[in-house]
C-alpha cells in the first residue's frame, strides 16, 4: 500500500504520524521495530492494525487475515476513540473511503490520505505538498574514487549511482506539465517519462525510452554538459540543486549494458539506398544508426585506425572508459552498418567520388586542426597542441608504454595554457603520468572558465593548480632547444566581448615567468582542410567552418549534409547528436520522395 509515492520519505528522516483530532503520534516501537498502531474495524470485528511508518504495508493481529481488495469498514485512534474516515473525499484511484492522517515530513505537518482498501496504493498528498518533500531530498552525489588515489590510476573517476542513489535522485523529479528540461536537450530525450520509470524501477524501460531519442546514453551520461543544457532548465534548480539528469542516464544506461538486456532490432525493411558517412564521431554514429535502422546501406569512412573520433582520442580514459564506446560501436555493426578505417576522406576519396557510389553524404569530421598562440618559442621540443598530447595518451596508449610502442610525453613541471574541458583533461592526464607539479594559465577569471563545474572540482582535488588572469607572451629554451618555461603578463577584465564575456586586458608592466618543461596549448581546434582542399564548390562560413542549411544541415552541395563541430566549431557531444539526427530526417525525407 502506498509503495511508490512515499518511497522518498525514507531518505534520512522518519516519518511521524499524527491524529487530526487529538494530536498524538501513532508512531510506536514493538520488537524493536517502528511502527504505526491503530484500532480498525473489519469484517465487524473491532483488531489492531499495524501499519509501516512509511504508509507502504499493513498488517494485523487478528486471526482473519486482510486481502487485497478488501476494505476496513473504519480506522480509529487508539488514544482518542475518534474514527480518523473522512468525508471531505474519498480514493482518487478505487473510490473507496479514506482516513485522513497528518505527517510531518522535514519540520512540516502536511495532510495525507489512505485508502481504506487494501493493496490500493493511492496516497492523498496533493501535487503541491508532493513537491515541498522532494524538494527537501538533497541532490545524491555519486560515488567517486578518493582524490589521492586516482592520480595514480586511468579508471573512471566517478563510480556511478548506486540503485538506492538512483531511486532517490529520481524521487526529486516533480514530474512538470511542461518540462523545461526537454527543450534544453539537444535531442529532445523525454526526460521526465524516463526519471518515471526508474522511479517505478523499470531501469530496462527507462534505458529503452532514452534510446528513442539518443542512441549513446552511456556516453553523454558521462561527458555532456548537462549543467548548461538539460539541468540548467529543471525548476528545482530555481531553489535547490536541479535533478541529476545525466547521472541518472548514466545509471540506466550501465544497468542494460551490464545486466545483458541490449537487444539488436530487426530492420524489416531494407532500401536499395547507400549512405557514405564521414568521420565515427558522436553525430557521424548518430546518423549512421538512425539511417541503418531506416533501412539503408550506411558504411562510414574513419581517418585513424580505430572508430570513435573525439571519444577515443579526445576524451581520456578516466572520464569515458573506451569499452563503453567500443560496446556502442559493436551495437552499430551489429545492426549492419559497416565502418572502414584508415580512409581519409578528401585524400584517399574525395567527396565527389563519394557522391558517384553513395547516394547521399554525411560529413562528421570534427575541427581536428590545433590552434596556436604564434608565439616566439613555440616550436620548442615538449610544446604540444592538445590534438597530439591527448591523441598520444589515449587512442595510442602512451601511458602504457612499452606495452604499446607510442612514447609517453614526460614533464615535471606542466603548464596547460586554457580553461576548457580540454584543457582540464590535458591537465589531469599530466598528473597521472607522473608530472609533480600541473597548472592551468587562464586569460580571464574563475567565473568565466567555460569547462564544466564538475571537471574543474576534480582536477582542484586532484591537486592541479590554476594561475587565471595569466596570458602567455613567448616561450623560452635551452640549449637543446627543450621548452624550460614561459614569460607570462597579468590581465584584467573589461567590457564584455562577441562571446559575451568580459575582455580579458593586459596590465601594464606585469611581466613574469613560469618554469615548465612541458607546455600543452589547449585553446580550441579549427577545420582541417583537407576536405575542403578536394571540395571547392562546398560554400564555407566566415570562419572557414562548412556552411548549411540550419533545418536540413544540407550543405551548398546536393545530396551532402554536415554537422558537428565542422559546422559550429567546438561544441558538445550531445549538440553533434542533434545535428546528426536533423541530418539523418532530411537524407531520408529526399530519397524517399
Amino acid at each position: 500500500m502506498l509503495e511508490y509515492d512515499v518511497k522518498y520519505l525514507k531518505h534520512k528522516t522518519f516519518l511521524n504520524t499524527y491524529c487530526p483530532h487529538c494530536n498524538n503520534s501513532f508512531n510506536v516501537k514493538r520488537e524493536g521495530k517502528e511502527l504505526l498502531v491503530f484500532k480498525a474495524i473489519f469484517k465487524k470485528q473491532e483488531i489492531d492494525l499495524l501499519m509501516s511508518p512509511y504508509l507502504d504495508v499493513f498488517e494485523m493481529e487478528a486471526s482473519v487475515p486482510i486481502q487485497d481488495g478488501e476494505k476496513l469498514t473504519d480506522l480509529i485512534c487508539p488514544r482518542c476513540k475518534t474514527s480518523l474516515v473522512t468525508k471531505e473525499r474519498s480514493c482518487d484511484e478505487c473510490g473507496s473511503s479514506v482516513a485522513k492522517l497528518i505527517i510531518t515530513a522535514y519540520s512540516k505537518l502536511l495532510p495525507f490520505y489512505i485508502c481504506l482498501q487494501h493493496g490500493c496504493e493511492w496516497n492523498g498528498l496533493t501535487k503541491a505538498n508532493e513537491r515541498i518533500i522532494k524538494v527537501k531530498i538533497p541532490r545524491q552525489e555519486m560515488p567517486a574514487q578518493d582524490q589521492k588515489l586516482r592520480t595514480n590510476n586511468f579508471m573512471e573517476v566517478p563510480y556511478g549511482l548506486t540503485t538506492e542513489l538512483a531511486l532517490l535522485e529520481a524521487g526529486r523529479c516533480i514530474q512538470c506539465k511542461n518540462p523545461k528540461c526537454v527543450e534544453g536537450c539537444p535531442v529532445n530525450i523525454d526526460i521526465p517519462e524516463f526519471i518515471r520509470l526508474i522511479c517505478d524501477e523499470k531501469f530496462d524501460e527507462a534505458a529503452k525510452k532514452i534510446k528513442e531519442r539518443n542512441v549513446l546514453p552511456a556516453v553523454c551520461g558521462r561527458v555532456c554538459p548537462q549543467e548548461d543544457q538539460c539541468e540548467k532548465l529543471c525548476i528545482l534548480g530555481i531553489k535547490d540543486k536541479p535533478v541529476a539528469i545525466g547521472n541518472l542516464e548514466r545509471f540506466v544506461a550501465d544497468y542494460e549494458r551490464k545486466m545483458d538486456l541490449v537487444k539488436i532490432p530487426i530492420i524489416k525493411k531494407k532500401l536499395n539506398k547507400r549512405i557514405a558517412v564521414v568521420g565515427s564521431g558522436p553525430g557521424g554514429i548518430t546518423v549512421a544508426a538512425d539511417l541503418t535502422l531506416l533501412g539503408y546501406t550506411v558504411t562510414i569512412f574513419e581517418a585513424l585506425h580505430q572508430p570513435g573520433g573525439v571519444l577515443v582520442y579526445g576524451i581520456p580514459e578516466f572520464r569515458l572508459p573506451k569499452s563503453i564506446v567500443n560496446f556502442e560501436l559493436d551495437y552499430l555493426k551489429k545492426l549492419g552498418c559497416k565502418i572502414e578505417l584508415n580512409m581519409v576522406i578528401g585524400n584517399i576519396f574525395t567527396v565527389d567520388e563519394l557522391l558517384q557510389n553513395f547516394d547521399a553524404v554525411y560529413i562528421g569530421v570534427g575541427a581536428g586542426l590545433p590552434l596556436f598562440m604564434k608565439l616566439p618559442g613555440e616550436n620548442l621540443c615538449n610544446v604540444f597542441s592538445a590534438n597530439e598530447y591527448l591523441t598520444r595518451i589515449n587512442l595510442m596508449k602512451a601511458y602504457k608504454f612499452p606495452e604499446y610502442d607510442t612514447p609517453l610525453p614526460k614533464g615535471d613541471k606542466v603548464t596547460v595554457i586554457g580553461g576548457g574541458n580540454v584543457a582540464m583533461d590535458c591537465a589531469r592526464n599530466a598528473l597521472r603520468t607522473g608530472a609533480n607539479e600541473v597548472t592551468i594559465v587562464y586569460r580571464r577569471s574563475r567565473k568565466e572558465l567555460p569547462a564544466r563545474n564538475e571537471e574543474i572540482h576534480h582536477a582542484e582535488e586532484e591537486g592541479v593548480k590554476f594561475k587565471l588572469l595569466t596570458s602567455p607572451i613567448s616561450f623560452a629554451g635551452n640549449d637543446n632547444n627543450w621548452v624550460k618555461g614561459m614569460e607570462c603578463v597579468r590581465m584584467k577584465l573589461g567590457e564584455p566581448d562577441d562571446s559575451g564575456r568580459r575582455r580579458p586586458i593586459v596590465i601594464k608592466d606585469s611581466n613574469f615567468f613560469i618554469e615548465s618543461d612541458l607546455v600543452v596549448v589547449a585553446i580550441g581546434n579549427g577545420p582541417n582542410p583537407i576536405i575542403f582542399s578536394t571540395t571547392p564548390d562546398m560554400k564555407l562560413n566566415k570562419w572557414g567552418y562548412i556552411e548549411v542549411n540550419p533545418e536540413t544541415m544540407e550543405t551548398s552541395k546536393e545530396f551532402v549534409y554536415s554537422g558537428g563541430d565542422i559546422v559550429t566549431g567546438s561544441a558538445t557531444v550531445i549538440q553533434a547528436m542533434g545535428a546528426g539526427r536533423i541530418a539523418a530526417n532530411a537524407i531520408h525525407k529526399k530519397l524517399s520522395g
